[in-house]
């Protein structure tokens, strides 16, 4: 496929084939992603490619019972990585630090970086995948499934493998609505309405055409989608729980030091 026909065609596939991916396209699509740019080279992030099943199922629970991670014949797991890093540099005699939010970003970054690289080499070869938020609401409980140690931190997971599904594309805000050209330009309420005027029809209609989805909408007495994401999806509650997961983990993980 051409580039532009992979970017264009994205959808999320959470519903897959009872087929395996082989190695051998497995290790095209993860040499793809390390081709990925990287801060300074350092290449500061892991990849974990899980397929044993006994593990997907101790992995479903920590990813929110989503049912592709246990329908997909592999998951992949993204993670900032300096323990590599700062062991190479104590081997070194080098000052081994990398033990920051600084550090944690730019491994994040990373990580994401190729991530991105390794989702448009598998859709390119026929493949679908799914990112997974969960990856880094629950990096607590995936870190530790995943035996990561100090100065690893989970940040972007996806299911991988051959869909049994075809879902229609997702809408997207408009270009003018996402791009500033020279400074930031910020938004008048007019603006803000004709940007969101779509996502507002089509999000509602896909909520009203799913009747579980309807229900939970109608049940919680939500008008609008801006009412759905702010009561129903990402409540300022879950917002503000997983953020001290991820700040608990880090420190947990020797990404905290400011001294």
């Amino acid at each position: 496929m051409k580039l532009n026909n992979v970017i264009h065609g994205h959808r999320s596939i959470r519903e897959y084939e009872d087929r395996e991916v082989s190695q051998e396209l497995l290790d095209q699509i993860l040499d793809a992603g390390i081709r990925a740019s990287s801060s300074g080279n350092m290449q500061s992030y892991s990849i974990i490619a899980t397929r044993d099943p006994e593990l997907k199922k101790k992995l479903y629970s920590a990813h929110m019972d989503q049912s592709m991670v246990v329908d997909a014949p592999v998951l992949l797991t993204f993670c900032a990585d300096f323990n590599r890093m700062r062991k190479w540099l104590k081997l070194n005699g080098a000052p081994v630090h990398f033990d920051n939010f600084m550090s944690f970003m730019i491994g994040a970054i990373d990580a994401t970086l190729v991530s991105q690289n390794c989702a448009l080499a598998a859709e390119d070869a026929g493949l679908g995948i799914c990112y997974m938020g969960s990856t880094l609401a629950n990096c607590d409980q995936i870190g530790k499934l995943l035996n990561l140690p100090p100065n690893v931190v989970p940040v972007v997971g996806y299911s991988l493998g051959y869909p049994a599904e075809n879902p229609a594309p997702r809408d997207r805000l408009p270009k003018h609505g996402l791009v500033h050209y020279d400074t930031y330009q910020d938004y008048t309420d007019e603006e803000i309405q004709s940007i969101y005027e779509e996502r507002n029809e089509k999000g509602w209609k896909r909520y009203m055409d799913n009747p579980r989805l309807k229900e939970m909408t109608e049940r919680l007495g939500l008008k609008n989608l801006a009412e759905i994401y702010t009561i129903a999806k990402y409540t300022e509650e879950s917002h503000h729980e997983y953020s001290q997961t991820v700040l608990n983990y880090l420190e947990s993980q020797n990404f905290m030091r400011n001294e």
